[in-house]
């Protein structure tokens, strides 16, 4: 392995928001009861309307059968009757052969007493039923169709106001608010950055403990940037900070502030602050600062007046802070030059932290971080693997870790070892392993070619050490001559 002394990836710890509720989950036991009332009212009206699938029968036809004692069964309503006959008969309006009937009853006292006295003469048994349905069916038919027309306004109102909220909604903050209930990270997630975290100890101290500044008549500062190259953890130390000292914590991008709307981004950060305020003590945490702190009047066109107002609107807020509000607004940054002296001024982001890159101890207890949990062989030397890792920041590192893992897996292996270790390292610097060249005069010139840069940094005092030498092609790379140097510079 060797070093990456000229390093300049855009990656960054991670940190993903906490999973959110999805959408069709809020509708699902709606969805369920109004599906329940539905097929309640379908049988209550199927089971009571009277419908049956037998065929009607006149009525002197159905009496003629019964004198004939050939009813095996009837069930009697109030206005019909159904019943099975015991043999088919014919059906003198259908001419079809029936073994179920329906008939409709006279209407009048005593108008179907010959009918009723048949059936009892020939033993048939007669089963009275009730036309009205039970009470809370009743109930059920009567009002299901007026409460599905009520829950059918209901949702479209709902849908209708999430609509406009989405239309209209863009004044309002994206943050993501990560709260005390939440997992919070604690400055024993945070390695490599001991200075760093020496300067933040006092905030966390000041959220803890506000009353003991206030009493001394202290200024706490208001707004702490984060300077450093990118993937160092400033994102990760930020909520740390939060972590430490048990406080709701808001993180959002520069870039989400500007929208396409004149005012948007003034508007999300009047809304930003207010929940900031509402859930004090908080921090507020602003990633990538420098898209909307440039210097003001170095641009042209609306986007940059835009981009002005959302910054003057910014430094209004922290200016707005009362002694006794215990809101800290966090920053982060790779580019503190370019920002507008307004926004460095005490009183807002009147201390800067660098967050730099780790040396051999601080990428060793980094190391120790990202590979808890993953079961490393006897072979696996993580001061080795810190030495030869110069330049790497720790999402660089993490990275390491989790490629090595990858490739351990791709083995089947039970345990990570060092070559693990060694291919993920060169597959992060130089890219993926391609096949060998075909041609033996290409392989024969870079062969040269390599011992050549081999022979020189051999020869030359002061030249880092030869790591290895290959011509196996990785990336754009025909071959490759690593050098590692002795020692951080």
């Amino acid at each position: 392995m060797f070093p990456n002394n000229n390093r300049n990836d855009n990656k960054k710890s991670p940190d993903q928001p906490p999973p959110q509720q999805p959408e069709w989950r809020r509708w699902l036991w709606p969805g369920l009861a109004a599906l329940v009332l539905l097929w309640v009212f379908i049988q209550a009206s199927t089971s009571f309307s009277g419908a049956t699938q037998a065929q009607e029968v006149p009525y002197s036809f159905l009496l003629t059968q019964a004198e004939a004692g050939n009813i095996a069964e009837v069930v009697v309503r109030d206005t019909d009757a159904n019943g099975t006959f015991k043999s088919a008969v014919t059906n003198p309006e259908t001419n079809q052969q029936i073994s179920d009937f329906s008939v409709r009853l006279l209407t009048g006292q005593n108008a179907n007493e010959r009918l009723i006295n048949a059936f009892l003469d020939n033993g048939v048994s007669v089963v009275p039923q009730s036309s009205e349905p039970p009470t809370i069916l009743l109930i059920l038919a009567q009002w299901a169709p007026l409460l599905l027309i009520i829950g059918f306004f209901v949702w479209t109102a709902r849908r209708a106001q999430r609509q406009m909220n989405g239309a209209f909604g863009f004044g309002r903050t994206q943050a993501r608010e990560y709260t005390v209930e939440k997992p919070q990270v604690t400055f024993e997630d945070v390695a490599g950055q001991d200075s760093a975290k020496a300067e933040l100890v006092e905030i966390v101290d000041f959220l803890r403990e506000p009353d003991k500044y206030i009493a001394l008549g202290a200024r706490i500062p208001r707004g702490v940037l984060l300077v450093g190259p990118p993937g160092t953890g400033k994102t990760l130390m930020a909520r740390a900070v939060a972590g430490e000292a048990s406080v709701s914590f808001f993180s959002i991008a520069a870039s989400e502030f500007v929208e396409m709307f004149v005012g948007v981004g003034a508007s999300r950060v009047r809304d930003l602050f207010k929940r900031a305020k509402d859930n004090a003590p908080s921090i507020v945490f602003i990633d990538e600062i420098d898209a909307v702190g440039r210097q003001r009047g170095a641009g042209l066109g609306g986007g940059n007046d835009e981009r002005e107002q959302t910054l003057n609107q910014m430094l209004a807020e922290m200016d707005g802070f009362d002694q006794n509000e215990s809101v800290i607004v966090m920053a982060a940054t790779n580019r503190p030059d370019v920002l507008d002296p307004a926004l460095l001024r005490p009183g807002r982001f009147d201390r800067q932290v660098t967050v730099g890159l780790p040396d051999r101890i601080g990428r060793h207890a980094i190391l120790k971080i990202h590979t808890r949990g993953k079961p490393l062989d006897s072979s696996v030397d993580l001061e080795r693997l810190a030495g030869g890792t110069i330049g790497f920041s720790g999402a660089d590192l993490s990275n390491l870790a989790n490629e090595a893992a990858l490739t351990a897996a791709r083995r089947n292996a039970k345990k990570i070892n060092m070559r693990d270790f060694s291919d993920a390292f060169d597959r992060i610097v130089l890219g993926s392993e391609r096949p060998p060249l075909s041609d033996p005069q290409e392989r024969r010139v870079v062969a040269y070619h390599e011992a050549g840069h081999a022979l020189i940094a051999a020869l030359v005092p002061e030249a880092d050490p030869v790591l290895k030498v290959t011509i196996v092609p990785r990336g754009q790379a025909l071959g490759v001559t690593a050098q590692i140097p002795n020692d951080d510079r």
